[in-house]
């Protein structure tokens, strides 16, 4: 299963749900299920959404148990 804290670096910069999606190209729904662990994005999107938090993607998203 793939994790991510999405949330708290989106919270860092300071970012509602729909600045982010609007930066990624996506809704706000698809973030909000991002966060939630209900929908995996694609790489494409998994790193436009690392890039627009200013990190590396494994600071977004691992897998489970890779903590």
């Amino acid at each position: 299963m793939l994790k991510n804290r999405v949330r708290e670096l989106r919270a860092r910069h300071e970012y509602t749900q729909s600045d982010l999606a609007q930066i990624v190209g996506v809704t706000r729904q698809t973030v909000g299920f991002i966060e939630k662990g209900e929908f995996s994005p694609s790489v494409t999107l998994a790193l436009k959404i690392a890039q627009a938090l200013e990190c590396d993607i494994n600071e977004v998203f691992w897998l489970e148990g890779e903590e």
